[in-house]
């Protein structure tokens, strides 16, 4: 019969994990279908289940994806449309109908249910797809991004109608609400590159366009927008009795933590020509316009293409490239890769490699060869093969593994439409999972996952094995990735072992240093030398007593500081500098409060005698008095005065800190710094006084030391409580 004939050609079915599920999940369809108001839906729900491979494709749904067997049972007339005509025609139904039908829904409520049902009906539908394996993993990633553009699509229509309505803004086009609307839409990730998996969150960022706009308010733009964009991930993200459409991220947006939702053109071209980072350019390698307004999409598209692709890089440049491998560890040799438990996307040899192996070339080379400017990992890497920048067989084999790894995700995430990328880590789920792929024994399914593995951790680690390693010491074995929106799992563990106890907070500080939050780190040059450092500087905070305090006191210095990269370069040069600091944020919060007044006297600790006795108090005033005969006014003579006061305070300090001198000698030594400076001062105040006001025939004055500096016992919180003395004729 016709019913039968696309499942009839069917030849890769696997057996249901759990044969008891697969046979109650076929029981729950038939009460579905007699319980829904579908002419001949039980009859022929019925048939169907009589043949043959009709019944062992249901079995296989409902005894391997708890999720898919629920989708069946809510629409009982597609599962059997499905077996009866195959997911290319139901699928395609289901996309016309989206694009009819969404057009009609005039209230939120109803919005929101309708894309919920449609998103179900096409999870079951590609998931049948590749469950049989009538589609590869490629053309599956594919058809879930073309729904989802298709669902965007129908959300940002249902709002900017609503926005018209409301009279906030005047759309040229009412039948095509996106054309001229001023609205950009693009995709990021997976999404953008068309390689969307079964689970997956969609990467979003929302730009409007205020020269393209037609509104009566235009001052309240951004306020309007914002909103929008909080309402469109409502529509597709908010989970109802009906479920959920995509998760929807807006977090690779520039500065999230510190911009509204939706950015304005503007904007984003003044923080990408300023602070935007490598990772921020190889994340928009992907950047496609999966909606709203096409012209408005293509300029800013325009606009970004100098920054994501240059044409001449320097070493720095690259190196920073590099460094977002770097970031991730490619472990050459070492421990076994454990299949139980592996995060098939950010472990070692996991999808996440293959990635980054595409894009940093590209980055390095596609501003010079626009052919590189692919957004498709595997497209990329067929195009890095063709220019001779990585050999064919390298990529014929990334490939094949980045595929299998992709299908693995897919089958993972299928099973309780859970967006996880870890194999189980219990030998009946490790079954559950392997008989879902069609294996016939668990051991066939590691030795297979083995071998993808190692084979993409083998080409990784040989692509970067010439660039410098940032790891060291105690992070060898640890990722430090702040890169991206996303918290690395593997980064707050390395974190953890560090000694840090809130994780989340420092991954967050570094991360806004990336987006360039504090003036020191504005410069993308601050930003390359910094990302170097930051395993030596998180290794050293890490080794003081109290990590996080010690790391919030250097955020706070960070942001005094007018410009970060002469001090980058001092830690980069001088390691033993970084130590000295992170030692003194640990452990000595007065010291760290001068420092962050003072941050000009580090200089002084790379002097050879930092470290050596300080000088006897006519040696100081000696030194001063030469220092101050470079001083061309009176402004100036007070400035050299403070940078020598402060340069040996700080000596003290450390001095003290490093137990080098005890208290009594520190005392005294503080109360000569004190006496040195009051001399030479006032020696030039009455120098400046007598050419202003000339003097007074005969007179004398004196200045007396009161409390801890009359008893030199000074403290380096101590004031000065002076009494001044004058006598005349």
């Amino acid at each position: 019969m016709h019913q039968f004939s696309y499942a009839s050609q069917i030849d890769v079915i696997p057996r249901p994990a759990s044969e008891e599920r697969g046979r109650v999940g076929g029981e729950r369809w038939i009460e579905a279908a007699e319980s829904a108001d579908i002419q001949g839906l039980i009859d022929r729900s019925r048939t169907l289940l009589q043949d043959p491979a009709c019944a062992k494709l249901a079995q296989a749904v409902f005894g391997n994806s708890p999720y898919l067997g629920q989708c069946a049972v809510r629409d009982p007339d597609i599962m059997a449309h499905i077996l009866e005509s195959g997911p290319d025609q139901v699928l395609a139904g289901i996309c016309r109908k989206l694009i009819s039908e969404a057009a009609d829904v005039t209230d939120e409520a109803s919005i929101k249910r309708y894309l919920r049902t449609v998103k179900r009906q096409a999870a079951l539908t590609i998931g049948v797809a590749d469950i049989a394996e009538l589609w590869t993993a490629e053309r599956v990633t594919s058809a879930l991004s073309e729904f989802a553009d298709l669902c965007v699509t129908a959300a940002l229509q249902f709002l900017l109608r609503r926005l018209a309505d409301k009279g906030t803004v005047e759309l040229p086009n009412l039948l095509n609400p996106e054309e001229g609307s001023g609205i950009i839409i693009l995709a990021l990730g997976k999404l953008g590159s068309a390689e969307l998996n079964y689970s997956s969150d969609i990467d979003l960022i929302i730009f409007f366009d205020p020269d393209v706009i037609v509104t009566e308010s235009p001052d309240r733009l951004q306020q309007n927008f914002s909103r929008l964009a909080r309402e469109f991930v409502n529509l597709l993200s908010d989970r109802t009795e009906d479920g959920y459409v995509f998760r929807t991220d807006l977090r690779l947006r520039p500065d999230p933590a510190s911009t509204p939702p939706a950015i304005s053109v503007r904007a984003a071209e003044a923080y990408y020509e300023s602070i935007g980072q490598n990772w921020e350019r190889a994340a928009l390698i992907k950047a496609r316009q999966i909606a709203g307004d096409r012209t408005a999409g293509d300029h800013l598209l325009n606009i970004l293409q100098p920054f994501i692709w240059r044409k001449n890089l320097d070493f720095a440049a690259i190196d920073d490239i590099h460094s977002i491998k770097r970031q991730i560890n490619a472990h050459r040799g070492g421990s076994e890769i454990a299949i139980d438990g592996h995060n098939i996307k950010l472990g070692r040899g996991g999808i996440r490699e293959v990635e980054f192996f595409a894009q940093t070339q590209q980055l390095i080379w596609g501003g010079r060869m626009p052919e590189l400017r692919e957004k498709s990992t595997s497209g990329a890497l067929r195009i890095l093969a063709q220019e001779q920048l990585i050999s064919p067989e390298a990529v014929s084999e990334m490939i094949q593994s980045y595929w299998y790894l992709r299908k693995v995700e897919n089958r993972l995430q299928m099973i309780d439409d859970q967006q996880t990328h870890e194999l189980p880590d219990s030998p009946d789920a490790l079954d559950a999972l392997a008989i879902f792929l069609n294996y016939s024994d668990t051991d066939a399914f590691r030795t297979d996952m083995l071998f993808h593995l190692k084979q993409v951790e083998s080409h990784y680690a040989a692509l970067f094995e010439e660039a410098p390693d940032l790891s060291t010491g105690e992070l060898d074995r640890g990722n430090l990735i702040f890169t991206g929106a996303e918290e690395d799992p593997d980064t707050l563990q390395t974190l953890k072992n560090l000694g840090f106890q809130e994780p989340k907070a420092v991954a967050g500080r570094v991360r806004s240093w990336h987006h360039g939050r504090a003036r020191a780190t504005r410069t993308e040059r601050a930003r390359q030398i910094l990302t170097e450092l930051m395993p030596a500087l998180l290794a050293a905070f890490g080794a003081t007593s109290d990590p996080d305090a010690a790391f919030v006191r250097f955020d706070d210095f960070l942001t005094r500081l007018p410009s970060g990269i002469q001090l980058f370069s001092m830690f980069h040069a001088n390691p033993k500098l970084l130590e000295l600091v992170a030692e003194i944020m640990g452990g000595a919060p007065k010291l760290a409060e001068h420092l962050e007044r003072n941050p000009s006297a580090l200089e002084g600790v790379l002097s050879a005698d930092f470290y050596d006795t300080p000088p006897a108090l006519d040696a100081m005033i000696l030194e001063l008095d030469t220092a101050l005969e470079r001083s061309v006014d009176f402004e100036d003579m007070l400035n050299i005065c403070r940078r020598w006061n402060n340069d040996r305070k700080l000596q003290v300090g450390v001095q003290l800190l490093r137990h080098l001198i005890d208290w009594e000698n520190a005392g005294r030594t503080l109360s000569d710094i004190a006496q040195a400076a009051i001399t030479q001062i006032s020696k030039r105040v009455a120098e400046e006084f007598k050419a202003t006001h000339g003097t007074v025939p005969g007179s004398q004055w004196a200045i007396a030391a009161l409390g801890k500096l009359g008893g030199r016992e000074m403290t380096p919180a101590s004031d000065l409580d002076l009494i001044f003395i004058y006598d005349h004729g």
